[in-house]
């Protein structure tokens, strides 16, 4: 592993994770606020402004090099045969897929809840994740749109984990689609799921637009990623 290899990797994932989110919040935005119609539940009272997603998207690149750049590092240890990432599924057990997915989970939960919980305190809000609540009624846009200190507390988590735990590198490729699907819908400002569903016995113990759009109004609840557990107990 060298510093040229890093940077160059750095380089180039920013360039994907940057594409990735522009492909991905723009074909979200453009099936819930583009057409006639929305897509399920409305939950934003007002339509999200040029002048707003221009800042959303501006913030979201500006983190894209921060979360590129740790994981260069472990792009490139894994290359010099240094992380614990693996590609053939057979290397480990089967079952080990579906735990190792599951234990991803919950350790980002975790981290991004207590994570979310400190940038929430007056003492670091203004300056750490105010660029987050720029307004009640975010876009899709606002699904990355990170101070650059949140983005430099959240980045390094998943690069590190590659380093103390077996990961497949496709399960790897799951995940970061499921954040990046999870994290854009849950913020189009649209309940995309049926409303059974989210007020259900499975949909009620998940973070889904509903429950995150109240996050962004209120700011005192609902402060995980993925699951409602953390919120229940706290």
């Amino acid at each position: 592993m060298t510093v040229t290899g890093v940077l160059l990797s750095t380089f180039w994932l920013s360039l994907i994770i940057g594409a990735r989110y522009l492909l991905i919040a723009g074909a979200v935005w453009w099936a819930v606020w583009g057409r006639a119609s929305g897509v399920g539940t409305r939950l934003n009272r007002e339509r999200p402004s040029r002048r707003l997603m221009l800042h959303e998207i501006r913030f979201s690149l500006l983190s894209t090099p921060i979360y590129a750049f740790p994981t260069a590092i472990a792009l490139e240890a894994w290359k010099a045969g240094g992380t614990m990432i693996y590609v053939d599924p057979m290397a480990y057990p089967l079952w080990w897929l579906p735990v190792s997915f599951l234990l991803l989970l919950i350790i980002q939960d975790t981290h991004y809840y207590w994570t979310h919980r400190l940038l929430h305190d007056r003492r670091f809000f203004l300056w750490a994740h105010a660029a987050h609540h720029r307004a009640r009624d975010p876009s899709p846009f606002a699904s990355f749109a990170f101070d650059p200190a949140e983005a430099a507390l959240t980045a390094w988590l998943l690069p590190l984990l590659a380093f103390v735990m077996p990961l497949n590198i496709w399960m790897l490729a799951v995940l970061l689609t499921v954040m990046t699907a999870t994290a854009v819908m849950n913020h189009c400002g649209w309940e995309m799921w049926p409303q059974n569903w989210v007020r259900g016995r499975v949909g009620s113990q998940l973070i889904t637009a509903t429950h995150h759009s109240r996050h962004h109004t209120h700011m005192k609840t609902n402060f995980g990623l993925y699951f409602r557990f953390w919120d229940r107990l706290c």
